[in-house]
């Protein structure tokens, strides 16, 4: 077994996905809590108290949503496969590895590594060791594989269900962000009304550019490849991303700032007088890097569990973003 191959068993382990799916709100709270007080601290001293309301609140939203969207996402679209606890998984390890060593006799080093596997995390050269060890053993392959199991390539019916699911999960961090932010701004100013488009727009922006056209981007280029039957995982992986450029850090933009020009600036403002296409909001360097959630949705659709319990820390970016109203450097 390759190296990437061995990393990806690695990271795959359902233990570390689980403990990973465990810290995440420690994790997002966390930063959130820093930046917070980071923002706090290089407001005016005289803004202090009232820089802390709206971050804060547009921050708790955000924070807030992002944690609940897993959860509300399997709900929406009934999911059976939800996320074991450390004890279910390691109960399971337990019985297939106490199975499988009644019947079969192996060396001290593999059958320690084996035990281990029942209830920690196992390292990457122990994985690496053990595939090693299994690699001529048919059985004991098999064994590994239920341990870990491989990632499963999605079929063409599983394919909208799958953009739909990811396109909620995102929407909902960005929907907690606006929502604290018009909180916030009415709790420390009278022209919070006036505020309310520039979140809206900027909600927009974060959405369609960096998280559903790149999300139907994926799944277009994923259909398409799943219609000619190609299986390899690295050309499907190929492939979902060059439909993310096209759609969405490509197009994403353009389409953006064309629903924000004539259609949310209107409904606000009825003497709006309609700017260029990138007048409205510029693509900038963060929002090329926040693409790295789209790298996520490739690793999702792809099969791979260990990327989705960091999809909140990516799409809570978005929700604050969208939560200030965030329009090209502009300061409110």
């Amino acid at each position: 077994m390759n190296t990437l191959k061995v990393a990806g068993k690695f990271l795959d382990q359902p233990i570390l996905v689980a403990k990973f799916q465990k810290a995440v709100p420690a994790v997002l709270l966390g930063g959130a809590t820093a930046y917070t007080a980071h923002e706090i601290a290089h407001a005016p001293h005289n803004k202090r108290k009232k820089a802390a309301i709206r971050i804060g609140t547009t921050m708790a939203f955000t924070v807030a949503s992002a944690i609940a969207a897993p959860k509300i996402t399997n709900r929406i679209f009934k999911s059976d496969d939800l996320p074991k606890s450390v004890n279910q998984l390691q109960k399971r390890a337990s019985n297939l590895v106490d199975e499988f060593l009644k019947k079969h006799d192996t060396d001290e080093n593999t059958v320690k590594l084996l035990n281990k596997a029942k209830e920690k995390v196992l390292k990457f050269d122990e994985v690496k060791t053990l595939f090693k060890t299994f690699n001529k053993d048919e059985k004991g392959t098999k064994l590994l594989n239920e341990l870990i199991p491989d990632p499963e390539n999605i079929t063409a019916h599983e394919i909208h269900s799958e953009i739909g699911r990811l396109s909620v999960f995102g929407l909902i961090p960005v929907i907690g962000g606006i929502a604290g932010g018009i909180l916030g701004d009415k709790f420390t100013t009278e022209k919070w009304k006036h505020r309310i488009p520039d979140k809206i727009k900027e909600g927009s922006y974060q959405y369609l550019a960096n998280i559903f056209l790149c999300n139907i981007g994926a799944g277009t280029a994923l259909g398409i490849m799943e219609n000619f039957n190609i299986q390899s995982k690295a050309a499907r992986a190929a492939g979902m991303v060059a439909g993310i450029i096209a759609t969405g850090v490509v197009g994403g933009s353009a389409i953006a700032n064309f629903i924000g020009n004539k259609v949310i600036n209107p409904m606000f403002d009825k003497n709006h007088k309609h700017k260029s296409l990138f007048e409205e909001r510029k693509p900038e360097a963060l929002d090329i890097g926040l693409h790295t959630d789209d790298i996520a949705t490739v690793a999702v659709m792809s099969g791979l569990k260990w990327i989705e319990p960091a999809l909140p820390l990516m799409y809570s970016i978005s929700g604050y973003r969208a939560g200030i109203g965030y329009r090209n450097g502009q300061k409110h």
